[in-house]
């Protein structure tokens, strides 16, 4: 479980053969879960300040590819803060960017998406993008927006996204098992 508040960026190393390697200050033993641009990840190795992990299939398939910097989020331990929302780290689909505006001080960034991820979102609802626990700014019928503040900006991978950059998108898990339960089939 993660909260979608990035702790720091990451360095890809390497990518191949399923093996990611990632730079990074953040302490961890095999076995620990790491979300990497929302991707929650197993640690395989731990050695010269670089965590190792397997990527499935099944992540490749549905997740944006891994550029050269990644959000980086440990797993949340009791007791720890929840600043953000509950996020999985399962990635829902890939979203693209639309377009990127100023806002003030900020970014209002607009996000393509299929139905499929879209009929879970809701103004003022909750999502992850890349990682990051982010609010519904706007919603149209292909694409929704996010609000970004400077703070975000700065110490996050959304501050370098153009129109066609592809993203990670997670849904709030909660819109899941409501849609589940009203339409009859309950949770088992």
């Amino acid at each position: 479980m993660f909260t979608g508040i990035v702790h720091e960026l990451g360095r890809v190393t390497s990518f191949e053969d399923g093996r990611l390697v990632v730079e990074t200050s953040i302490e961890a033993d095999v076995g620990d879960s790491i979300a990497l641009d929302g991707v929650c990840l197993t640690v395989v190795d731990v050695r010269d300040g670089r965590l190792a992990f397997d990527v499935a299939p099944e992540t490749v398939a549905r997740a944006k590819r891994f550029a050269d910097e990644v959000n980086v989020e440990a797993a949340l331990r009791a007791g720890d803060p929840l600043g953000g929302h509950y996020v999985q780290g399962h990635v829902d689909g890939a979203g693209r960017v639309r377009t990127v505006e100023p806002e003030g001080d900020g970014t209002r960034v607009w996000i393509e998406a299929l139905p499929e991820v879209l009929r879970y979102c809701v103004e003022k609802g909750s999502v992850a993008l890349d990682g990051v626990s982010l609010t519904i700014a706007a919603l149209a019928d292909d694409a929704f927006a996010v609000a970004l503040v400077p703070h975000t900006l700065a110490v996050t991978t959304l501050g370098r996204l153009g129109p066609g950059d592809d993203v990670n998108l997670e849904v709030d898990v909660l819109a899941k098992y409501v849609e589940r339960l009203v339409a009859g089939g309950g949770i088992r």
